[in-house]
């Protein structure tokens, strides 16, 4: 186990290098930079700009420099913990980020926990009672789930949220507490927002868990060595959850590489729909201004929870599953 470690983490260092000047390169391929794209909304907008206060800007963020002087730049302050200014900000990516930060992983976390928590008891419940009624209820339910785009499904909340509880319009919080420090008050309103965004993002999850984990349920209670523990008399619950429920979570923890890049980016999509205050929106819009250092470092923030997520998943599954090893062979 210790030399696996050691020779993982050492291929995750190249790794990340790559991803980082793949994700720069992919930030500098439009034309122009932000200020060109700043330049022309003023423009649009019928204001004058001044030539030698552009000329300032781009020589006091470095946009006048080669691409690979701006990439050194770049990638130097973010191993040192600096992750540069945001010009559309105009404020350091830390401060842009925030309070959003943990708005995002609560609703991340709260999605998951309620996606978990349904999907577990119905897939299981449709794996040991196959084709019956309920089975194909839920299958149907599961159908419907991942066929209801999410942007729909949060148009029709939002309408019912307001229509018939009250809840305002949008956003994980009423207005008056917007950019107001954290109160118990605010915390309630936080949380009376945010069954909407939780149950509009973890519908298809929820429905796609289901799926599988029946699927991959019902293929282990098929199997000999079932039907060789029922012949002996184990109880069902605990053949049940013994092996076959084990066996069958090995696609929840491969997901661990996408999960967690997920608790950070959130649901993009619903979260401009619904106005969220999350990470998500941020990030789009970093990409369409050409705001390279926030872009470039939330990107690579996700890249790195992917790569440690793998390796976490990995580390799981073999000790989850003694059919896995961490090293390849032919045992003797």
């Amino acid at each position: 186990m210790p030399s696996y470690l050691i020779k993982r983490v050492l291929t995750m260092i190249p790794t990340l290098i790559v991803i980082s000047i793949l994700v720069f390169i992919i930030i500098q391929l439009p034309p122009g930079d932000y200020l060109e794209s700043h330049i022309a909304e003023l423009e649009s907008q019928g204001e004058s700009v001044d030539p030698q206060q552009i000329a300032f800007l781009r020589e006091e963020y470095g946009l006048d420099k080669p691409m690979w002087e701006q990439y050194i730049v770049w990638i130097s302050g973010f191993v040192q913990g600096d992750l540069g200014f945001s010009f559309e900000y105009n404020l350091p990516v830390s401060e842009v980020v925030g309070d959003r930060m943990w708005l995002t992983i609560l609703v991340s976390f709260f999605t998951i926990l309620v996606t978990w928590i349904i999907a577990f008891p119905i897939g299981m419940y449709s794996a040991t009672h196959p084709y019956s009624w309920g089975d194909y209820g839920l299958t149907f339910l599961g159908f419907l789930g991942l066929a209801i785009p999410n942007f729909l499904l949060a148009l029709v909340l939002l309408y019912l949220a307001n229509q018939y509880f009250g809840t305002s319009i949008g956003g994980l919080m009423d207005s008056k507490y917007i950019d107001q420090p954290w109160s118990w008050d605010k915390f309630v309103s936080v949380l009376e927002h945010l069954w909407i965004p939780v149950l509009v993002i973890g519908t298809s999850g929820t429905a796609g868990m289901i799926r599988r984990l029946r699927a991959n349920l019902l293929d282990e209670l098929r199997k000999p060595y079932v039907v060789t523990a029922r012949a002996k008399g184990m109880g069902e619950f605990r053949l049940l959850t013994k092996y076959p429920l084990r066996l069958s979570l090995n696609f929840f923890i491969a997901d661990i590489g996408s999960l967690l890049p997920s608790i950070i980016s959130g649901a993009e999509v619903v979260a401009v729909v619904l106005s969220l205050p999350t990470t998500g929106p941020i990030l789009l819009a970093a990409l369409q201004s050409q705001d390279m250092y926030l872009a470039g470092s939330f990107l690579m923030f996700l890249a790195i929870l992917t790569v440690v997520g793998v390796l976490v998943s990995d580390i799981a599954l073999a000790m989850l599953d003694p059919r896995i090893r961490l090293h390849g062979g032919i045992e003797k």
